[in-house]
């Protein structure tokens, strides 16, 4: 009778398991998948409501076999923890237990979460020869497929991604998200790219604006254009363009993942449009043919980027690999057509960023060190490969849009076909000067014959104070504009017509910095109305856009007229924007108080001087006013750090003095210096004054 009461005593591991038959519909009762929710866990539940059901089906169990208290027996204990671990407790307690430490931790699928398991379950793991191993188990998953036993949540993730890669399961693990009115399905682990197909990454949504405002630009010059995603992921650039621009767009997206390539036509399905295969696809149902094509269908291709653009032509091509884009810069200018524009996102930001300067010199030939200016060293350093790329196809290159932030690096450039245009892009790419000691840089001057002294080209006197070399060679790099002010005032309206919210306060700010100007009012009226269009400067046709004058009634112009044109913009050169910028944190005077940096921006204009803020650094000042003119600026409107009630201004000695003698002191020292500094344009002595550099510099 013993051995019979436990044999129908339940075995500690079933209970473990539950029996959802009864309540599952019966066609999935016949599905061949049945078997993935049979033996479900009883840590895979659906609400969490379900797991406090399990507290209230264990508390009879728990009653019984402990004490008859009416304390003990109000308390519940949690299903998913053993009794050393979690004691039972209170419904309030165990309910914010099973929702901060087992639901907010879960791992969800196809509407089910595997929460964590604290229990002693058998791990249902093979080891390398195939057994399975018994080991001591901590916090687990359990698998809704196969009833593994996972430790790590990302492991766990993964570990359901390849289930559904290999086809063991009709369910996606996937997410919709939503950007600018276009939905996407994303994999687990979709920001990082290492460990999904398909790449996501919700930060770049200034970057897919920034692109689309430039497309949207292009498309008003010219229509129908063709544009390329060349690498597509879950093709959401692509989609974005197809959807807003509709018919002035022909979108072709491409990946060479196959997994990448289906969640693209499932998201072009997601946003209602149709899709077009290449050649090699043309049995499939889903193939569009010539006549069929509409505003609303999208290209899905599967090749090689290099491949795809080395067989077709387009008029907009943009480039976003993970890493560094210059292994696709010569198939991107093989045949894209003239007038075109490329656009290239780069990511390897520790080699632009001069935090791995071999792999800078490895990609791109450019010897860079960390300055304060690193970020527009950056972007100079991408644009001169570019150059570069452009010119070995005959092609000349006008960059309308360069952009150093946080996380990448965004070239947007024109393309000029022709001989010309390309030696006149090539002669803009110089070495520059970089002093180590003040920071003051100058490019080298065209030509080249070698001069005595180069230190001389330099405004600073560093070489002759300091000992050693103080100066070092850097480049090659873009020596021209960065910005195209046409280009950009266009692309501000395309983004208030479509209602780009990120991207407007950017696109300001870059308007300033290429006009070399303060922030001021921005006005943007309608298309139709050009006289105040030409008033506000907001559209077009402004005698330093070069782009607007190359289309005549949509037709190109002759080679002499872009010769001419060629000529105007080398006379309009000394008009650009000054190339880099200072920041007014690395220059300020110790014991001493800076001016407001907007109040800076309007002494330094008042001095004479070209100034605006910049983008790559808050609190950078691009000006063309030589560092010491920079710093004896700075320290004439600057205030003692000990005079608080002072107001920002020129320091004078005061008359009646009463507040110690160390007041006077400094302050005569301001004025005298101040003195020097105007007697001294070598700005050695204001120098003198700043905060101390790094030791590496110093000795290098």
């Amino acid at each position: 009778e013993e051995k019979g009461a436990e044999e129908e005593r339940p075995r500690e591991s079933d209970s473990n398991i539950l029996d959802i038959s009864s309540n599952y519909p019966r066609e999935c009762l016949t599905s061949k998948y049945f078997w993935i929710f049979l033996d479900k866990h009883i840590s895979i539940q659906r609400h969490l409501a379900d797991l406090e059901k399990l507290a209230d089906l264990r508390e009879g169990e728990f009653s019984t076999a402990a004490s008859r208290n009416t304390d003990l027996y109000e308390r519940k204990p949690c299903p998913l923890c053993p009794e050393e671990k979690f004691k039972a407790c209170y419904s309030h307690k165990l309910h914010r237990h099973l929702q901060n430490l087992h639901w907010k931790v879960s791992v969800e699928f196809e509407g089910y979460r595997m929460c964590i398991c604290h229990l002693s379950c058998r791990p249902v793991k093979p080891n390398l020869v195939g057994d399975q191993t018994l080991s001591k188990m901590g916090a687990h998953y359990h698998c809704i497929i196969c009833s593994a036993t996972i430790v790590r949540r990302t492991d766990m993730i993964g570990h359901i991604n390849r289930h559904v890669n290999k086809g063991e399961t009709e369910s996606r693990f996937i997410t919709v998200v939503k950007e600018s009115a276009t939905d996407v399905q994303v994999l687990p682990n979709h920001s990082t790219p290492q460990k999904t197909d398909s790449y996501f990454n919700p930060k770049m949504k200034l970057n897919r604006q920034l692109i689309f405002c430039a497309l949207a630009v292009l498309a008003g010059e010219r229509k129908p254009i063709e544009c390329l995603d060349a690498f597509g992921a879950t093709g959401i650039m692509g989609l974005q363009w197809a959807k807003h621009l509709r018919s002035s767009v022909k979108v072709t997206i491409n990946d060479c993942n196959e997994n990448s390539v289906s969640m693209i036509k499932e998201n072009c399905h997601l946003n209602k449009m149709k899709v077009k295969l290449n050649i090699r696809e043309q049995d499939n149902n889903e193939t569009v043919g010539n006549g069929e094509e509409n505003s609303d269908t999208i290209e899905v291709t599967k090749m090689d980027a290099n491949v795809v653009m080395h067989l077709r032509s387009f008029d907009f091509i943009h480039l976003d690999p993970f890493g560094t884009s210059v292994n696709y810069l010569d198939s991107a200018f093989r045949n894209v057509r003239n007038l075109g524009i490329v656009s290239l996102t780069s990511t390897d930001i520790s080699s632009l960023y001069a935090k791995a300067q071999h792999v800078t010199q490895r990609h791109y030939g450019c010897n860079i060190v960390r300055t304060e200016y690193y970020k527009e060293l950056a972007a100079r350093t991408v644009i001169a490969a570019v150059t570069r790329a452009a010119a070995r196809c005959n092609k000349g290159i006008e960059v309308l849009l360069a952009v150093a932030l946080e996380h990448f690096v965004l070239v947007v450039v024109r393309v000029l076909r022709g001989p010309t245009p390309a030696d006149d892009s090539a002669r803009k790419v110089r070495y520059l000067i970089h002093c180590q000691w003040c920071e003051e840089r100058v490019f080298q001057k065209e030509g080249n014959m070698m001069e005595e002294n180069p230190y001389q080209q330099l405004p600073c006197d560093c070489h002759g104070s300091m000992p050693g070399k103080t100066a070092v060679l850097l480049g090659p790099l873009w020596s021209g504009a960065l910005f195209n002010t046409g280009f950009l005032r266009r692309m501000l309206l395309e983004a208030v017509q479509y209602g780009l919210d990120e991207a407007q306060p950017l696109l300001k700010t870059l308007i300033c910095e290429s006009e070399c100007t303060t922030p001021k009012h921005f006005s943007t009226h309608s298309p139709g109305d050009e006289n105040k269009q030409e008033e506000c400067g907001v559209y077009i046709r402004t005698p330093n856009t070069s782009v607007e004058s190359y289309l005549v009634h949509g037709k190109r112009k002759s080679e002499e007229v872009l010769r001419g044109i060629a000529k105007r913009q080398r006379a309009e050169h000394s008009t650009e924007h000054p190339p880099f910028y200072y920041n007014i944190h690395r220059h300020s005077i110790k014991g001493m108080n800076m001016p407001k940096l907007n109040k800076f921006l309007n002494y330094l204009s008042e001095a004479g001087y070209r100034v605006s803020r910049t983008h790559f650094d808050p609190m950078g000042v691009r000006t063309n006013a030589p560092l010491a003119e920079f710093k004896t600026v700075l320290m004439e409107y600057s205030t003692p750090t000990y005079v608080g009630a002072q107001a920002e201004g020129p320091v004078h000695l005061p008359g009646d003095i009463q507040v110690g003698e160390e007041v006077p002191a400094a302050a005569a020292i301001k004025v005298e210096e101040a003195e020097l500094a105007e007697d001294d344009q070598s700005g050695v002595s204001a120098a003198v004054f700043t905060q101390p550099y790094p030791t590496h510099c110093a000795a290098d």
